[in-house]
């Protein structure tokens, strides 16, 4: 069958919107990325209080489902007052924050996501994403390349779909290749 990298080639060429460099298992094991998708950052704090931070999350986000974005910035504020060490309430309160149209807040408030996170675990994975987003909107596309490929090295397959549209050559360099070899493929048959 191959080894591991000449499986990953084969992936690159038959999947023309992976990114150069950006295929799973290539430069990191697949049990690699695992580790970093399965860390949990909740072992830290006290199960009574995470609990309460838990729930008023999840008000929160029904709450912005619903439209209802000053409630859910009240309870992710909420949740941030109980447990200020955990990443997940900041980054909730940042999307909720940019829906309102308070970027530089949300910026904020996915920086100390990062920041608290260490940059590891499902928390930093999203504010990557998140920072990322605003950056392309904002049309700084160096600080969102570099965001995606943060989240895309702990898991994000979004990210590495962002990656792809931010490096449209990659892309059709890749499509270019896939059908050259479809055309090889077809070229053996009678």
């Amino acid at each position: 069958m191959g080894t591991p990298n000449d499986q990953a080639v084969l992936r690159a060429i038959f999947s023309p919107d992976t990114p150069f460099g950006d295929v799973p298992g290539w430069e990191l094991g697949e049990d690699q990325i695992e580790k970093n998708q399965v860390e949990d950052e909740d072992d830290m704090f006290p199960g009574d209080l995470l609990e309460q931070t838990k729930n008023l999350e999840l008000q929160g986000v029904t709450a912005a489902e619903a439209g209802n974005l000053n409630t859910a910035l009240e309870r992710f504020s909420q949740a941030i007052n109980l447990l200020p060490g955990r990443a997940s309430a900041y980054n909730n309160r940042a999307q909720a924050r940019r829906l309102q149209g308070d970027v530089a807040g949300a910026l904020e408030d996915l920086d100390r996501a990062i920041l608290l996170s260490q940059g590891r675990g499902r928390a930093a994975c999203q504010s990557y994403v998140q920072r990322g987003l605003v950056a392309r909107l904002q049309g700084r596309d160096h600080d969102a390349r570099s965001d995606f490929e943060r989240a895309a090295r702990l898991g994000s397959a979004f990210a590495r779909r962002q990656l792809v549209l931010l490096n449209p050559y990659a892309a059709l360099c890749n499509r270019m290749l896939a059908d050259m070899m479809r055309g090889l493929q077809g070229a053996g048959e009678p």
